[in-house]
C-alpha cells in the first residue's frame, strides 16, 4: 500500500524551513508534516497568497509535498487549566498576550481556526495537534473527584472545540487529535469518550502515535482496528520502557536522558513498538495517509535518527496485502 513518508518538523523548529526541506529531500522523504511556529508556518498569514505560495515553492524545490500540518502547541492552550508559565514558553506572544487565562484560550482557539484556513490554502486536508484538557490534572483521582467534575471537563472540551471544528468542516479540513498524556484523550477509553463528547463529527478524528501506548501497556494494533474510521493521521514514533522494580511509568519527574526513567522516547526503529503488526493493521483498515516520522531521542543525534528512519518506514510500507487469499490456490474452481 502506497503511503507517503513525511518528517514532522516540530523538533526542527530551530532550523529555517528551507534547511529542514533540504535535509528531508536529501534523505528521501516524500514530504513534511509542517509544524506551525518559527519560520516554518504562520497561521495568521493564511490570507497572504504570496506567503502561502512561498511555502509551496520551497517544498517543490526540494522534491517534497505536504499532506498534513500541525499546531500542537497552540492547541494545548484551548482547554488547559491552569494556563501558566509552561504555556508562555510554547505560545507566540500574540496568543499569550497578557497571560490572562481565558484570553489565552480564546486567542488559541482563533489561531486554530486560522490553521484550518491556511491548511485549505495549501491544499492540505488534515491538521494534527493537541486539545489541552481541563481535567488532566485529576488523572490520579485523588483528592477524590466526582463524576460531575469529569463530565464537566468533557463538556468544556466540546464547547470550546465545536466552534473550531465548524471552521474546519467549512474549509474541508479535518483535525486529528494526538492521543497523548495531558490531552482530553490519552488512552483507549478516553478516546472513545472524547469522540462521543464532540458528537463523532467528521471534522474531528485522531492522530495515532503508538509511542504513548507502549508505556501505558496498551495494544496499538487493536486501537487502530477499533478506531479504524477515525485514524486520520499516523506518527511513526518509538518509546521503550525500563521497568526494573525501581523505575515507574510516570517518569519520576526525571529528564528524558536520565536512565532511572521508567520510559523514554527513542528514534524510530530502536524501540518496542510492534511495527509489522501495526502496519498490517493499517493495511487492514485501508489507511493510505501519511506515515510521519516524529523524531525524539535524548540519546541519539537527530541527523542520524531522522536520516535512517525513512528507510525503516519504507520497508514497513512495502508490506502489501495480497490480491487473493493464500489458500485460494488450493481451489479447483
Amino acid at each position: 500500500m502506497t503511503r507517503p513518508i513525511t518528517l514532522f518538523t516540530g523538533q526542527w523548529g530551530d532550523l529555517p524551513f528551507e534547511e529542514v526541506c533540504r535535509l528531508a529531500g536529501e534523505w528521501g522523504y516524500d514530504g513534511l508534516e509542517i509544524a506551525c511556529g518559527g519560520d516554518h508556518l504562520d497561521p495568521s498569514r493564511w490570507d497572504d497568497d504570496a506567503y502561502v505560495q512561498s511555502r509551496r515553492d520551497i517544498l517543490e524545490k526540494n522534491g517534497l509535498k505536504v499532506w498534513a500540518i500541525s499546531n500542537h502547541l497552540t492547541g494545548q492552550a484551548v482547554c488547559d487549566d491552569p494556563i501558566d508559565f509552561r504555556h508562555r514558553d510554547i505560545l507566540t506572544s500574540e496568543v499569550w498576550g497578557d497571560g490572562e487565562a481565558e484570553g489565552v484560550r480564546q486567542r488559541a482557539a482563533e489561531e486554530l481556526k486560522n490553521t484550518a484556513r491556511i491548511a485549505a490554502k495549501l491544499g492540505v486536508k488534515t491538521v494534527t495537534g493537541f486539545t489541552g484538557s481541563a481535567i488532566w490534572k485529576y488523572v490520579a483521582m485523588f483528592p477524590p473527584v466526582s463524576d460531575d467534575v469529569i463530565e464537566a471537563g468533557y463538556r468544556d472540551f466540546a464547547d470550546r472545540w465545536s466552534p473550531i471544528i465548524d471552521v474546519f468542516e467549512e474549509e474541508g479540513v479535518r483535525f486529528a487529535l494526538e492521543v497523548h498524556p495531558s490531552e482530553i484523550a490519552y488512552d483507549y477509553w478516553t478516546a472513545k469518550k472524547t469522540l462521543e463528547a464532540i458528537g463523532d463529527r467528521p471534522g474531528f478524528g485522531l492522530n495515532f502515535d503508538p509511542s504513548h501506548f507502549m508505556w501505558q501497556q496498551l495494544d496499538p494494533a487493536a486501537f487502530v482496528l477499533d478506531f479504524a474510521d477515525k485514524i486520520y493521521h499516523v506518527h511513526v514514533k518509538e518509546s521503550v520502557t525500563n521497568l526494573d522494580g525501581r523505575n515507574g511509568v510516570l517518569g519520576s519527574h526525571l529528564p528524558w536522558a536520565n536512565p532511572r526513567r521508567g520510559w523514554t522516547f527513542v528514534s524510530t526503529g530502536h524501540g518496542a513498538v510492534p511495527w509489522e503488526q501495526l502496519f498490517r493493521a493499517l493495511n487492514a483498515i485501508g489507511y493510505d495517509g501519511p506515515t510521519s516520522v516524529e523524531w525524539e531521542d535524548a540519546g541519539m543525534d537527530r541527523l542520524q535518527g531522522a536520516s535512517e528512519a525513512v528507510g525503516f518506514v519504507r520497508k514497513l510500507n512495502a508490506i502489501t496485502p495480497p490480491g487473493a487469499a493464500f489458500d485460494s490456490a488450493f481451489s479447483n474452481r
